[in-house]
């Protein structure tokens, strides 16, 4: 059952913790309200302003999984929060570990700083969660596939066009890299998990995989650095740093490269494809 005045409560205390630069905002002039506006957090969170205030307001429907997953996101929540979030409004708590999407407030505080670099948060299958705009501009907006094809491994053995923004030259060593992975992570995770899924998918969709995943390699890596191939300004040659959080098997990656390079001021000039592709409106989550 809902308890509608705890849920109102902890949402305006949480809101109320939270700076504008906190979630990467800007904090503009004038501003009275303590910590963050109600609009600002409707934003964040992918919902209305009118339906965010009415939950503060112990009023409307009673919301769902969905919806109160996408407020404890917006709000930076971590794990311990997130599940307080949904007891107060009447639902179970999604499940912790490998296949959790709840992104640590501590990788979205670093992620949100980085407005000018290629940056993305992945899970441990090669789901997108979060792209920079500069990511998007990148290698594409990563976060629109559903299904399995949320998975860059999938698509990657599916999908020949998911290559083209990969320099020919690694694509066998990345292959062989995902079959690799593929392969320790189902066996890691086991016959039940998703991971393991995923991997029968390929193995009846793909005969290069399946002829990889016979192979039984184990431990490949890619390098640091990765080149991509950009439709307007061709080849990027990147270095990749990531930073890991264990506890969600989530991966930030940043793509830098050094000062002065050709590719440095190729990345001047992504910046300024990124600001064109912002998009015009948010989407907002079902209620």
């Amino acid at each position: 059952m809902i308890d509608r005045a705890g849920l109102a409560e902890f949402l305006r205390h949480r809101r109320q913790a939270l700076q504008p630069e906190d979630v990467g905002m800007p904090r503009g002039q004038r501003r009275r309200t303590a910590g963050l506006r109600r609009e600002e957090v409707a934003s964040l969170c992918h919902v209305s302003t009118d339906y965010y205030s009415r939950l503060e307001q112990e009023r409307g429907p009673h919301p769902s999984e969905n919806l109160i997953a996408a407020i404890a996101q917006g709000l930076h929540l971590s794990l311990d929060e997130r599940d307080h979030l949904f007891r107060l409004a009447g639902h179970h708590p999604p499940p912790r570990g490998a296949d959790s999407e709840h992104i640590g407030p501590g990788l979205l505080r670093i992620f949100d700083r980085l407005t000018d670099s290629p940056a993305e948060i992945v899970t441990e299958l090669g789901e997108t969660l979060r792209q920079t705009p500069m990511g998007v501009a990148l290698t594409g907006d990563t976060t629109r596939y559903s299904g399995p094809a949320r998975s860059l491994p999938y698509r990657w053995f599916t999908d020949p066009t998911s290559r083209a923004r990969y320099h020919p030259h690694d694509h066998q060593q990345m292959s062989r890299v995902f079959a690799s992975g593929a392969r320790n992570l189902a066996t890691v995770r086991g016959p039940d998990s998703k991971a393991a899924r995923l991997a029968q998918f390929l193995l009846a969709e793909s005969r290069e995989f399946a002829e990889l995943w016979h192979e039984h390699e184990i431990g490949l890596r890619f390098n640091d650095g990765k080149r991509f191939v950009h439709p307007e300004l061709g080849v990027l040659a990147l270095d990749c740093q990531t930073l890991h959080d264990p506890g969600q098997s989530h991966r930030l990656l940043v793509y830098t490269a050094a000062p002065g390079s050709e590719t440095y001021r190729k990345l001047e000039l992504l910046a300024a494809i990124a600001a064109q592709q912002l998009p015009e409106s948010v989407p907002q989550v079902a209620s």
